[in-house]
């Protein structure tokens, strides 16, 4: 009899078309140690899944199984219990437009998309973006600039401010500055009006740094700065509407500590990019 409806077990084998013998074989099976290990498995995608509000997919899935619990599973074998769960990362990417500036100071593509670097501080990216939040029928927005290291990928220093100005990318740089006082990279930025600014190419100058800037409307010459504002938005940004200032601020500090020191990355020996940075060899 079926405990739950009160339905003869029979029928209800009959209706299924097995043997009532199979079914009590199915039943009293001892399960086996793949399916004991799925089984966990389903556990930590829940778990990891809910932490990081639905952003992960199977393949940051997979590396953050691998690494939190010490153990070594296949991309495809996360796949497919994501697939049976039907879980997917909510991660969208969303299209940014170029606004062209009137420049006081140019500089080559000396980066000349070459994004390879052998060791930390050697190639700076940046930009700035900007965030929106609502008050009411209000459209406020923030703006962050950060700065990239293309070795480790680790965002070296960044700022949020209400505005967008020469100021918010000054300060940047100064962070910076202060917290590597010795790095003299290539420093690649686009060409927006803070970094044509006769000040700023100053600052790059006195800093022993190589400006290089992307060629007029061609985004990929800088790609992982713009490929790393898209990790952002779409695994924090986009996921939902903000109506606080600080709610906002908040969220995206948080996501900068989490991507530097929690998000394991494939490219980087499924290390965090401070790990990446901190395992390289001192002289």
């Amino acid at each position: 009899m079926n405990e739950a409806e009160h339905y003869p077990i029979r029928k209800l084998c009959d209706a299924i078309h097995i043997a009532r013998s199979a079914y009590y074989k199915w039943l009293h099976r001892t399960p086996s140690h793949r399916q004991l290990v799925n089984e966990q498995l389903v556990e930590w995608i829940k778990q990891h899944y809910q932490e990081r509000n639905g952003i992960l997919g199977y393949r940051q899935m997979t590396v953050v199984i691998n690494r939190e619990h010490n153990v070594h599973y296949n991309k495809k074998r996360i796949y497919r219990l994501m697939n049976i769960l039907h879980l997917k990362s909510v991660t969208r990417i969303k299209k940014s437009t170029y606004i062209p500036s009137t420049p006081q100071i140019t500089a080559e593509n000396n980066l000349n998309r070459d994004f390879h670097a052998d060791k930390p501080n050697e190639k700076w990216l940046t930009d700035v973006t900007e965030f929106k939040y609502y008050v009411g029928s209000s459209v406020k927005k923030l703006y962050l600039s950060a700065i990239l290291d293309l070795y480790d990928r680790r965002i070296v220093a960044y700022k949020i401010e209400d505005s967008n100005n020469n100021h918010l990318v000054f300060s940047t740089f100064d962070e910076a500055i202060r917290q590597n006082p010795d790095a003299h990279p290539i420093f690649h930025s686009d060409r927006g009006f803070q970094y044509t600014n006769k000040i700023f190419h100053q600052k790059l100058v006195d800093a022993g740094m190589i400006q290089s800037m992307s060629r007029v409307g061609r985004c990929i010459d800088n790609g992982p700065m713009e490929g790393w504002w898209g990790i952002l938005k779409s695994e924090m940004y986009y996921l939902r509407k903000f109506t606080d200032k600080d709610e906002l601020l908040s969220a995206i500090e948080e996501y900068i500590t989490y991507y530097n020191t929690r998000r394991y990355q494939i490219k980087l020996n499924c290390m965090t990019p401070m790990e990446y940075h901190e395992a390289y060899p001192v002289a």
